[in-house]
């Protein structure tokens, strides 16, 4: 019999451990999950103990009565774009924020994400990468050979005309923003680098834009690193260097003990509680200031 914690700690079998990120996801249910693992395992049975799947992690409901949510498309550099949207109900015009995934694709933390930025006052829309090739599975298959056939020039430009669709939204103010987390992180200094029209944006342990392309970046950057986060953090002297050249407003924090993906609150072997506490109220902060004026 093994424990969840055990497996991720031991376990070499690279397949089990994407079936155990899956069911954390919320990408697979319960009974799945168990099947999956038992085989994956050779037959030890498992023991689910202190690991919540994505439904026990939930913070905002799909059901949020406060919510309107729904699935929508907009038209990107590689053609239709699904994108989940979440904003109050009744709200007048709004400041928008985009949110972008990480590199698993548009799974439940960042549709519940995606809800915990609306209920802050904000249109938010988290686009879907992989939509040039069908979209996010929902049955909890492995997204990451999906990435692979997805141009990533392309794709910059599938994630910046998310900016203009939100500014000539009739639902909007027409101030854009942007947030993202790991391959989100480094997707939003893009859409920064790519978008003069973008007010602010806030990657989370993104990897840092080319230094030529600095230059480029109008909006106000906020960036969040983790401080046990090596090699993403080695680009960034050189990205502040960049900023500070051409006058870009920016801040930076480093959260100190935390490790790359802090913020994802379905990985308990990431998650630092009090670094993305921080973390989100200094971004809800930026936000309002900069999408406010």
């Amino acid at each position: 019999m093994l424990s969840l914690n055990l497996m991720k700690n031991k376990l070499m079998n690279p397949k089990l451990k994407n079936c155990i990120e899956d069911y954390q996801n919320g990408r697979i249910d319960r009974r799945e999950f168990l099947k999956k693992s038992a085989i994956l395992a050779g037959g030890a049975a498992i023991v689910l103990t202190g690991i919540p799947s994505m439904s026990r992690a939930q913070i905002v409901s799909e059901n949020d009565p406060r919510l309107q949510t729904e699935m929508i498309t907009y038209t990107g550099e590689s053609g239709e774009m699904m994108a989940y949207m979440a904003k109050p109900k009744g709200a007048g015009k709004l400041p928008a924020v985009i949110v972008i995934h990480e590199n698993r694709g548009l799974v439940p933390h960042i549709k519940d994400v995606t809800r915990r930025m609306a209920l802050e006052g904000f249109i938010a829309i988290a686009p879907d990468a992989l939509s040039p090739v069908g979209g996010t599975p929902d049955t909890g298959e492995d997204t990451r050979p999906l990435f692979q056939k997805i141009d990533y020039e392309k794709t910059k430009k599938d994630f910046s005309a998310a900016v203009k669709y939100l500014q000539t939204n009739p639902q909007t103010t027409g101030k854009v923003g942007c947030t993202g987390f790991c391959w989100g992180g480094a997707m939003t200094n893009h859409v920064a680098v790519n978008s003069p029209e973008l007010k602010a944006a806030v990657p989370y342990y993104g990897s840092q834009p080319a230094v030529e392309d600095v230059s480029k970046i109008k909006a106000s950057m906020m960036m969040h690193y983790a401080g046990e986060d090596t090699r993403i953090n080695a680009g960034i002297p050189a990205f502040e260097e960049g900023l500070k050249k051409t006058g870009i407003e920016y801040e930076i924090f480093i959260y100190e003990g935390a490790q790359h993906a802090f913020n994802n609150d379905t990985n308990p072997d990431r998650y630092h509680p009090e670094a993305a506490k921080l973390a989100w109220t200094r971004t809800i902060e930026f936000f309002k200031e900069k999408l406010g004026e």
